[in-house]
């Protein structure tokens, strides 16, 4: 019985898949309330992790030991690192990591989490093309892209950093989660895909863009989570 788990960050990333679910108990563990029960005919669990990389990765270890989920999704807004890729735009992960994870001098990549045995933690291909082909469906009017999440706990709103990370890592989208609940779930062996809706360009006009667009980007992140629920 396959059961998704959701997690968005922040509360306008996750107020809609909550106002459409059937809610069969709701559970306070970590500081963070999750909601279980059946969205869009689908047994769920929804979940506010909070900002940053280490309350989304206690966050994903929560559904994967108490709740038992067999997919993991990744819903929200993020930052666009690629000039075609504009605001409302949908970026579905092929792969994630974290760009302020350094550890060369012990022999690592940039970028590399030590001993974790590969540079980008992959998303499940199947979710991947699931979320691609309802993005067209369900978000017919936005442009959807494939490609890397890079994740930091930093808000990127400088020309410059964004430069530097791009020529390291070739992300398409950057954010403050991703990564963390890619190595979760990698780590637990759960299929999982981020989807990041693009709120602002992370670049020097991020702080005025992201407060105007973050919560109609969230909802389309959102609305594709829903329709492609059943699928799964």
């Amino acid at each position: 019985m396959k059961k998704i788990g959701i997690i968005g960050a922040m509360a306008q990333e996750v107020e809609r898949l909550k106002g459409e679910m059937e809610v069969r108990r709701t559970m306070a563990k970590a500081s963070m309330e999750f909601w279980e029960g059946t969205l869009n005919g689908t047994d769920a669990v929804v979940v506010q992790s909070g900002i940053g990389k280490v309350n989304a990765a206690i966050c994903a270890q929560i559904l994967c030991d108490i709740f038992e989920v067999t997919h993991i999704i990744n819903t929200g807004v993020a930052g666009s690192l690629k000039n075609e890729i504009n605001i409302g735009d949908i970026v579905v992960s092929t792969d994630a990591l974290h760009h302020d994870m350094d550890a060369r001098v012990v022999g690592t990549r940039l970028g590399e989490v030590p001993q974790a045995g590969c540079l980008a933690f992959p998303a499940d291909g199947r979710l991947a093309h699931l979320a691609v082909t309802c993005c067209k469906e369900a978000n017919p009017m936005l442009s959807v892209y494939q490609g890397r999440v890079v994740s930091g706990d930093q808000f990127i709103s400088d020309r410059q950093v964004k430069d530097k990370i791009i020529g390291n890592f070739q992300g398409f989208c950057v954010e403050m989660e991703g990564a963390s609940i890619a190595q979760t779930a990698y780590l637990n062996h759960v299929p999982f895909v981020i989807i990041r809706a693009i709120s602002d360009k992370a670049d020097d006009s991020a702080e005025m863009d992201f407060p105007v667009f973050e919560k109609e980007a969230a909802a389309h992140s959102a609305a594709l989570v829903e329709h492609m629920l059943p699928l799964i």
